[in-house]
């Protein structure tokens, strides 16, 4: 973890201990992660007990609290995007990357996570990569929409 940059992020909030939300969203976007050591630099340097940071970031399902590939691979698996064909969808990116929903593959190159609705169902099933949608998806195109990232 960079230190540093750690510092930066916070910093630039000015000790603005209402910014907490805030800091551990930066955080997240330059690690990709809350790394503990990251929220117990937060606490410390705005002078907040880590059981404040730590709650508020267990409590909000957008942090992720264990290390996450370069690349999130998000699958949405609301009702419509279910029953055009999410789980066949999910099933030949868990092939292709030989790792299960949940997991890193070992490289840390990509994860694999479901969501309930992403509110696109016209687009389903739809893959989200890094932010860019990947619409009405089927299992044939899946090894050409994780080949883009490849390498990345």
């Amino acid at each position: 973890m960079d230190a540093a940059k750690l510092d930066s992020i916070i910093d630039g909030y000015n000790g603005d201990e209402t910014a907490i939300l805030a800091i551990l969203q930066d955080i997240q976007a330059e690690f990709n992660y809350l790394p503990k050591e990251a929220m117990k630099r937060v606490a410390e340097k705005l002078n907040v007990p880590f059981s404040r940071v730590s709650a508020l970031a267990t409590f909000f399902a957008a942090f992720a609290l264990n290390p996450r590939g370069k690349h999130i691979v998000t699958v949405c698996m609301g009702t419509a995007c279910h029953v055009r064909g999410a789980p066949r969808v999910l099933e030949e990116i868990e092939r292709d990357l030989k790792i299960k929903s949940g997991e890193n593959t070992p490289d840390m190159a990509f994860t694999i996570e479901t969501v309930n609705c992403v509110g696109a169902c016209a687009l389903g099933p739809l893959v989200i990569v890094n932010g860019n949608y990947h619409g009405n998806l089927t299992t044939s195109e899946v090894t050409g929409m994780i080949d883009q990232y490849r390498g990345q």
